[in-house]
């Protein structure tokens, strides 16, 4: 009787032990709500939430930035991940494809070299790319940002081809076959076959270059110049800067809101990316 009330107990010591890291691994999220609703002077209390709730620390942070708002930093945002969403599904799913069922010359030297780049650390190519669109014109614009993606490059773009090649290699060859004596082409057999298949990998490249766009602060910086064309990211730097006094609180706000999109694209997809990464590793 005692060993069956030990193991009884485990499951719920178990579950009170997580719920316990939990609340630790979220605190800080919930002292950052506390913190965008106070003002400048109560942001040394110890108290997570203040005595009076300022909710215009939203309002005033949205209207911050002088002769802009938030929307127009949004807009460019949005605008900027959604070009760069699409020529890096275009661009990687055509390269993964060709890599994981089509023979070519040289494939295994190419596919050496992809890895080469995947492990090649970012800070390395810093200077050299910049240096190579100042030269082509292409600072201050989102140039710098959409055609590497539309070559499979960019921000983690060997990464993704990667991801996707060892997905659809774990797409039977059988259906190719089929597709074959059904008279597909090979841009057939990779339009109507395997990119179905492979929408979880998709959707996992979608969701992480989706992410690291949106959390690209240094490479915004490095290529945006004026006000119009900024990102969120490089608008929340100047809330402070543009005012004499730091309004912690308005910053904090504004930085919690900035959040949203990519947790809502995250929860609403994460049973996609959950599979695609399992899958891809199984399979791989």
């Amino acid at each position: 009787m005692s060993t069956l009330k030990r193991i009884q107990w485990k499951p719920t010591l178990r579950h009170l032990f997580m719920i316990l890291f939990s609340f630790i691994m979220v605190y800080p999220i919930i002292w950052w709500v506390g913190a965008s609703l106070k003002d400048a002077t109560e942001l040394s209390s110890p108290s997570i939430f203040p005595s009076v709730l300022h909710w215009d620390n939203f309002v005033k942070g949205w209207n911050a930035v002088p002769g802009y708002t938030f929307t127009h930093f949004y807009l460019n945002t949005f605008l900027l991940e959604i070009a760069v969403i699409i020529t890096t599904l275009i661009s990687c799913t055509l390269v993964a494809f060709g890599f994981a069922r089509l023979d070519f010359p040289l494939k295994k030297f190419w596919f050496g070299i992809l890895m080469l780049t995947l492990m090649m650390p970012g800070q390395v190519l810093i200077i050299p790319q910049y240096s190579l669109f100042h030269q082509l014109g292409w600072v201050n614009s989102y140039l710098p940002f959409i055609v590497p993606h539309l070559l499979a490059g960019g921000a983690g773009g060997s990464f993704f081809v990667f991801l996707l090649i060892q997905f659809i290699r774990g797409v039977p060859r059988e259906l190719d076959e089929s597709a074959k004596i059904d008279g597909c082409s090979w841009f057939g057999i990779f339009w109507r076959v395997v990119m179905p298949l492979a929408f979880p990998a998709i959707v996992t490249v979608t969701i992480f270059c989706f992410l690291w766009n949106w959390d690209d602060f240094l490479g915004h910086l490095l290529y945006i110049n004026s006000v119009e064309k900024y990102t969120v990211g490089l608008a929340l730097r100047m809330i402070n800067d543009s005012q004499s006094a730091a309004e912690w609180g308005q910053l904090l706000a504004m930085s919690l809101v900035s959040i949203i999109p990519a947790t809502i694209v995250f929860m609403l997809l994460q049973k996609y990316f959950v599979e695609g990464i399992a899958t891809t590793g199984i399979k791989g």
